[in-house]
């Protein structure tokens, strides 16, 4: 019904993904946090994404579609073409068919025509096991996923409105965790986190063909989430090392000029930085800090409270500008085209708790329900 309700109001406004900036969040209902223990529904409602009108604040839900993703893996778990008709999300875990009480890896990328009036789901592709990480190539015209199961990326073809398997790149590492993927500004290289090992990965890509590059460079423990600025020459990584003992988690700043990129500097975020976005001028870069919040309330490590801060990109430095409260087990963050506006994901309260950016402070600006935890982001660019 609430689905229902949110297309039936999407067509009454009229508004479509070519008059606004879309927003896909995606929620995984099959999972909660139960007093720091992640725990499997029992009969699960569908997980779902919900696509929001991003040209005002607080966003304005345009529709709600029953599809798979999973709470697993970073937050980059969404992907949008550059002109905004395709959407693909992917689903790392799924609940054991065997076993409700725990879950399995899943497969499954799921591609939503975004120009459609209202949003619908177009096909249901296949990757390697658990994937995670998706990221699309500024053409628009190949997409990767990070599949955590079995150390591979694979390779979708994107023509038009038809995404197609194309293969897949084995890392050599089976137990590395790839995570987060993301492309370089030419399209001609690939970046992909290596959760388990603490390397993150060089693809080559000459036209749909990609191959593992046989380079590797480090930044920090568990890199997870990897971003690149809109000019292309640098990377923001969020590393998940150390938040889960409570120590505090880095980001890293990665020059990606060299043929073998490599840090130049890091900053401490807090403990468990999960989502990293930079902002469309790359003058900033918004990260949740779980800060304890997914804790046992008994832990010495539990705080009541996530964390959204803004950090400064310049002069390839990172350093803090602003930050704000937010929710518990808070995933993925996002900017508006404008830069003025932040939204971030928290599964515990199933809201998407949005804010405003002025530059110097982040101000609260409402916050929209999600019928499952929302844990996946992405902004059309």
């Amino acid at each position: 019904m609430r689905a229902a309700a949110a297309i039936a109001a999407a067509g009454a406004i009229g508004v479509g993904p070519a008059e606004a900036q879309v927003v896909v969040s995606a929620n995984d209902a099959k999972v909660v946090l139960v007093d720091g223990v992640q725990t499997v529904v029992r009969n699960p409602p569908p997980d779902t994404a919900t696509i929001l009108d991003f040209s005002v604040t607080p966003p304005r839900v345009l529709a709600e579609l029953a599809m798979p993703t999973s709470v697993i893996g970073p937050p980059s778990s969404v992907a949008i073409t550059p002109n905004g008709a395709l959407a693909l999300v992917t689903a790392a875990m799924k609940v054991d068919p065997a076993n409700p009480t725990q879950t399995i890896f899943d497969d499954r990328v799921t591609v939503i025509d975004l120009t459609a009036a209202p949003p619908v789901v177009v096909a249901t592709l296949r990757a390697g096991p658990g994937p995670s990480g998706i990221g699309i190539n500024r053409a628009g015209t190949l997409a990767l996923t990070g599949n955590r199961g079995d150390g591979t990326v694979s390779v979708f073809t994107i023509a038009g409105k038809s995404v197609t398997v194309a293969g897949s790149v084995d890392l050599g590492a089976p137990a590395s965790i790839p995570s987060g993927i993301a492309f370089s500004t030419d399209g001609r290289r690939a970046f992909v986190t290596r959760f388990a090992d603490s390397l993150i990965s060089v693809l080559q890509v000459e036209g749909s063909r990609v191959t593992y590059a046989k380079t590797d460079f480090a930044a920090a423990a568990r890199p997870y989430q990897i971003e690149i600025t809109p000019a292309g020459d640098l990377a923001v990584v969020g590393h998940v090392g150390a938040g889960s003992s409570g120590g505090a988690d880095l980001l890293s700043l990665i020059d990606l000029a060299p043929s073998v990129p490599r840090a130049i500097g890091h900053v401490t975020a807090g403990p468990t930085v999960e989502g990293v976005a930079i902002s469309p001028d790359g003058r900033h870069v918004a990260v949740t800090v779980m800060n304890g919040s997914s804790a046992p309330k008994a832990s010495g490590f539990f705080n009541d409270f996530g964390r959204l801060r803004i950090f400064a990109i310049e002069n390839r430095l990172l350093t803090p500008v602003a930050e704000t409260r937010i929710g518990h087990w808070c995933q993925g963050v996002a900017w508006s085209r404008n830069g003025q506006t932040v939204i971030a994901q928290c599964p515990v309260e199933r809201e998407l708790q949005t804010f405003r950016f002025d530059g110097r402070a982040l101000t609260p600006a409402g916050s929209i329900k999600a019928s499952g935890g929302p844990v996946g982001i992405r902004a059309q660019p």
